[in-house]
């Protein structure tokens, strides 16, 4: 659809800033699946990280100080989209806590939760996708990731979205809903704890025989990636929004790609 068809609800890509650091790929595939779905889409130069790293290590002031600026930045659009449950969650659940006695900013943070959502419920549940014309020749699993599941209610629209992919086999682990020991500061903080769930969950995808590891956030991703290079599996990693979109090229997880 085109940008200046009427009544196109605007969309104000949250990039993340692990996808414009380490996989823009997910990014330019997010926004082709947000204008197929006949959105408008934008994505704000002034954008900057969700705060989340801060605010998980208690640092409430400089958390406070980012969420400002992301409210800023993106209240004006009808919808804020992340290929992410983590940032999504954290805009959605965690920015209005911030702002507690701040009645204004506090109006403000919540306006922005409520439409605020992760790439794969927003495309499901708010714009109906039913329809992709895609294609994917591969069996794929499927890791749900812990914010994207307990905080955003995302496990069924990725699936959705999946079974509309012309020649893809879905083989769910079962471990599925596992936590793959990213957590973000939890793995820097408890890397043994860590480094014995992402085996688990290495374990688990290895036992579905897959070829391609599906998730929607991309710390997840990068961590379960690392683990499975390390014990030499033959496993593609990849975003969802990358199959969705039809841009799942050969490039490594994490290695220097080019724009599609």
């Amino acid at each position: 659809m085109s940008e200046n068809t009427p009544h196109a609800p605007t969309v104000g890509l949250f990039a993340t800033c692990l996808v414009d650091l380490t996989r823009p790929s997910v990014g330019f595939a997010a926004a082709k699946l947000l204008e197929d779905a006949g959105c408008r889409v934008v994505v704000p130069g002034a954008q900057s990280c969700c705060g989340q790293p801060a605010y998980n290590s208690g640092d409430n002031a400089d958390a406070r100080m980012i969420a400002e600026k992301v409210i800023s930045v993106f209240e004006e659009f009808d919808y804020v989209v992340a290929p992410s449950g983590s940032c999504a969650g954290m805009i959605r659940h965690h920015f209005p806590a911030l702002f507690e006695g701040d009645a204004g900013w506090l109006e403000r943070a919540k306006v922005l939760a409520e439409k605020t959502f992760e790439l794969t419920s927003f495309l499901v549940d708010v714009m109906g996708v039913d329809n992709l014309k895609v294609d994917y020749a591969g069996v794929v699993t499927y890791h749900d990731g812990c914010s994207g599941l307990r905080e955003m209610g995302v496990r069924d629209q990725p699936r959705k979205l999946l079974g509309q992919v012309t020649g893809i086999a879905l083989k769910e682990g079962a471990e599925r809903e596992t936590c793959c020991g990213f957590g973000g500061l939890f793995c820097v903080k408890y890397p043994d704890i860590s480094g014995r769930m992402v085996d688990a969950k290495v374990d688990d995808i290895l036992a579905t025989g897959a070829d391609t590891l599906l998730a929607g956030d991309l710390g997840c991703l990068m961590n379960i990636a690392g683990r499975l290079q390390r014990r030499g599996a033959s496993v593609r990693v990849r975003h969802v929004a990358e199959v969705l979109a039809g841009l799942a090229d050969d490039a490594p997880l994490g290695e220097p790609e080019g724009t599609p």
